[in-house]
Parts: C-alpha cells; structure tokens; sequence
C-alpha cells in the first residue's frame, strides 16, 4: 500500500506494522532514484536506522545525519557518497534546517499545524531548485526521516520536490519506545537548562514534548510530568499565560502536583501582578506538602504584595 498523502484521511488508518512492512518492500522493490519521507520521531528514527540493514541485508545503506543547518543538500550528499556503493541513503536531522524560520509564539507551536512562515527556508528553495540534479546525478533511494512538523513544511514550501516522492510513511510508535523518550526528556530537563537552551533548540524541546503528549501510549502521570516540562520551558520564553495553561492542565490530571501549583503560582505572582491567585495556589501546594519552603516563602511575598503583613 502507497497511498498519496493528501488520501490519508479517507480512510481507516492501516495497523502499525503493515505500515512499517509495506515501508521495508516499498524500499526492497525500488531501483535507482527515489524519495521516500517517513514521520518519526528522533528515537523512532535511530530504532529504524539500526534495524534496517538487517532488514534488507541485499541493499547498501548509508546513513547521513545533520546537527545543525544547512543550505544545500546537493553538495553535502555529493560529497558524503562519493566512492561509496550506495543504494539507501537515510537522511535525518533536516529540521535542524527550519527551526529558526518558526514565527509563531512556542505556545503555539505543535507538531501537525504549519505555520505560515515570513520566509521560506533556504535548504527548501534548494530542494525545489535542484530537484532534477537530485534525479540525474543520484542512482539511489533517498529516505529522509523526519518529524510531521518537517513534512508539513516540505508538502507547503517545497512542493516540487515533495511531488516526486516515492512514498510517505509513518513508523509504527511502540509503548516502549514512547516510555524511553519520555524518561530521557523527563530527567535531562530542567529549568535551569532550558533558560540555556537557543530559540531553535527550545522550537525543537516543544516539538519533542507536544508529540510525546499526543502519543495514544502515554499514562496520565507521565503527561501530567510532560505538561510540568513544557510550562517550565514556556515560562523561559517568557510565553506565561501559555505555561500557566501547561500548570493547569497537569493540575487537572494530578490535583495533588505541588511543584505545578508553586510554579503557576510563581508566574501569576512575578509576572503578572494577580497576587490573589497566587496566593490561593501556594496555599493548595501547602495543604498537600506542608512543609514546603518555596511555597511558604512565596506566599509571603504574595501577601505582601496584597498588603496582607499579618
């Protein structure tokens, strides 16, 4: 099964794994040029490299990764497989290329919206520039493993170079690999960290975050941690109305989440003089943890900011 993309809602979405087989004989069949755009997320797209070859034993694959932006693909491929046998090229990392050029508030970024940019990224003129010398000069598949925020980028703004695609997939997401992604974003994430993080690497944290929500595997606990994480870093780009809604909803999944109470109640206090509110959501942090200093402390400041001395 091949279907367009654009077909893709009129029908039943097929099962994970014949999607991931119809993938490996899609790749075993085609001879010479091709492109292929598969959605996945980073951990899916490292799984899928790894399990490949053993996959397809008969091909010669390769495996092109990026880190950073570039502007011409062309050259970069040129160079990379030059005395090289190759048959399947994997590319990840394109959207290190387009995060930059996101215009819209973090808040409102999520991984299935295209965002209607002021500017159309280099590397996507490139690709539809060059597609012809992609065709001519390269004799193997290309398979670029991308998040669905990239791909929604490609069909709008690289049309051209989308249209000659072979196939899109979308990796099959196992609860295993949902549990190891989440664990990995929950315990290298801080504050501290994110107010570090460039405006492209936090563009990229709030994708990581948004689709690891959206995974039908998640526990609500975890959300409820996920959704802790995105208005800690929502709160370093200053975006505070829109972290206090990320509070709120970990609130309504674990009422008795004591850090999202002081940190809501941190922001509404700080940033946005409703001091009354502030007070109330410390108050909620001590009921459930009563010996909590940060939530004392703030709620000192919160009365005094209401004049309340007592």
């Amino acid at each position: 099964m091949n279907q367009a993309f654009t077909d893709w809602d009129d029908d039943l979405p097929p099962e994970p794994e014949e999607v991931y087989q119809d993938l490996l004989r899609a790749l075993k069949r085609k001879s010479g040029f091709g492109l292929f755009f598969v959605q996945c997320t980073p951990g899916e797209a490292e799984k899928f490299i790894a399990k490949l070859p053993q996959e397809i034993p008969q091909k010669n694959i390769a495996v092109l990764r990026f880190v950073e932006p570039i502007d011409n693909l062309y050259q970069r491929v040129a160079e990379f497989v030059k005395d090289k046998q190759v048959d399947i090229l994997l590319i990840k990392g394109l959207e290190y290329s387009l995060y930059k050029y996101e215009q819209r508030k973090f808040g409102e970024i999520t991984e299935s919206q295209f965002s209607n940019l002021t500017s159309v990224p280099p590397i996507l003129n490139h690709l539809n520039q060059q597609r012809e010398r992609f065709r001519d000069d390269f004799t193997f598949s290309f398979v670029f493993l991308l998040r669905s925020f990239s791909i929604n980028y490609l069909i709008h703004r690289a049309p051209d170079f989308f249209d000659w695609r072979s196939g899109v997939f979308e990796l099959p997401t196992t609860p295993e690999v949902v549990e190891q992604e989440s664990t990995r974003l929950l315990l290298e994430a801080d504050y501290e960290k994110y107010l570090k993080l460039s405006y492209e690497q936090k563009v990229e944290k709030v994708l990581e975050i948004q689709d690891l929500l959206a995974k039908k595997h998640q526990p609500e606990n975890r959300k409820a941690n996920l959704l802790f994480k995105l208005g800690n870093l929502l709160s370093t780009a200053k975006e505070y109305e829109q972290a206090i809604t990320c509070f709120d909803q970990a609130l309504k999944i674990q009422p008795d989440y004591y850090e999202a109470w002081i940190y809501q109640g941190a922001l509404l206090c700080d940033y946005l003089q409703r001091h009354q509110e502030a007070s109330t959501c410390f108050d909620q942090a001590l009921r459930i943890k009563p010996d909590e200093y940060k939530a004392w402390y703030n709620r000192g400041i919160a009365l005094t900011n209401l004049g309340r001395y007592e």
